[in-house]
């Protein structure tokens, strides 16, 4: 079997080469050409087609937009962006699914395919060539997706953020998506040792020695690699805050953790017997925050609707210049319902942001076709429309 790293790296290092020579290249492109699916949610055996860089897709509530935009997202990143349990990305009474895209980046074809069996089992494929692990292909087809319940990362706990925040450092940094991976198993570990002692009355300091080392270890790297990131991140965020509200309010945000005053060795030391009492080990990076502030009062209870959605737009949109600054090529952006989120203005500020870029496919869905072609026509971007729903004969759907 060819590894599957291999075939990625050959693509990559043809395009590295190229720069270093100094020889003038055709800006890279991720493109989604076409997507078949079977069996995914409410489609059972469809294929869509897409030409232009814009993408409008309309049609009423609960006809399948977000879940075309989650089978794209699916082929980038191994799963459902909305759903945990596989079983409920399967059409109702049928048995496995499968997702097949054809993307471009330059002159390259990529072939991503998604299998998920009778009997549970993923499997997922590039040009053919199977992975060993999922975890591989984290990181090759950059995403970002805009959904409605993304306001939670606002409103929400700091486990949401936390997650977002690692979902962008997972796509720049192979290791530290295996580093967080080991760490939560760890993690898992160490949790079950203080109900085991709870039960028992029983401990092994030894065994909770090597649990601590461990956990210190990672939690080391991994928080060395936030702080690293966000130093750059959260500036780029209220930058972009600014100019999707066409004004400057004053909001800042910080990077929360206890290891910025502490070691995590002296921590998890020190809260042993707290640790013991919870049987949950309660200090670390899994305890992490982005921190928001708008006028010296805690954002998500003083801002209002408008800013927090502001605020979600600009911590999404910084996501998608950070990928597009480390890969090279546009991340493929995924806006799910947003003209219901924002008002004109804004919303206008938005799309220029990213719709003027010549290099970004982007998709965006809404109840209105004409409120699309609207905002379309308002930036003189070429773009297309399908419908879902509607009227499928005239969309290039199969």
């Amino acid at each position: 079997m060819v590894k599957i790293n291999e075939v990625i790296g050959a693509i990559t290092n043809v395009t590295m080469l190229k720069n270093e020579l100094g020889i003038v290249i055709l800006q890279p492109m991720l493109f989604c050409k076409q997507i078949i699916i079977t069996q995914f949610r409410n489609y059972g055996n469809t294929s869509f087609n897409f030409s232009k860089k814009i993408i409008g897709i309309y049609g009423s509530n609960g006809c399948g937009k977000t879940n075309l935009l989650d089978a794209i997202y699916y082929l980038c990143f191994t799963r459902s962006y909305f759903s945990f349990a596989e079983n409920q990305n399967i059409q109702q009474g049928k048995d496995g699914l499968r997702l097949q895209g054809i993307f471009t980046n330059r002159d390259e074809t990529i072939d991503i395919t998604a299998i998920v069996r009778e009997t549970g089992k993923k499997e997922f494929s590039f040009n053919e060539n199977a992975y060993l692990k999922l975890s591989e292909h984290i990181g090759i087809m950059p995403c970002v997706i805009i959904a409605p319940d993304d306001i939670a990362l606002i409103s929400g706990g700091s486990e949401i953020r936390r997650k977002f925040i690692d979902t962008i450092l997972s796509q720049l940094n192979a290791r530290y998506l295996q580093e967080l991976i080991a760490y939560n198993k760890i993690l898992q570990q160490r949790n079950s040792y203080l109900k085991a002692v709870a039960e028992k009355n029983k401990s092994d300091e030894s065994l909770l020695e090597v649990l601590n080392s461990q956990l210190v270890e990672k939690g080391n790297y991994i928080f060395r690699e936030r702080q690293k990131f966000l130093k750059d991140f959260l500036p780029a965020v209220k930058e972009q805050y600014s100019i999707i509200a066409g004004q400057k309010d004053e909001i800042s945000l910080k990077y929360e953790s206890q290891l910025n005053q502490f070691s995590f060795s002296d921590l998890l030391k020190e809260n042993l017997q707290r640790d013991l009492y919870l049987q949950r080990t309660g200090c670390g990076i899994h305890k992490d925050d982005i921190g928001i502030v708008m006028q010296g009062a805690a954002f998500k209870q003083f801002a209002s609707q408008g800013q927090r959605k502001t605020l979600l737009f600009a911590l999404k949109l910084a996501e998608f210049f950070v990928l597009k600054k480390a890969k090279g090529f546009s991340p493929i952006l995924l806006l799910d319902d947003v003209f219901e989120k924002l008002d004109a203005s804004r919303m206008h500020n938005l799309l220029d942001a990213v719709c003027a870029d010549n290099e970004t496919q982007v998709f965006i869905t809404d109840t209105h076709k004409e409120r699309l072609e609207k905002a379309f026509e308002s930036m003189s971007a070429e773009y297309e429309l399908i419908p879902i729903g509607v009227d499928q004969n005239k969309a290039g759907i199969n």
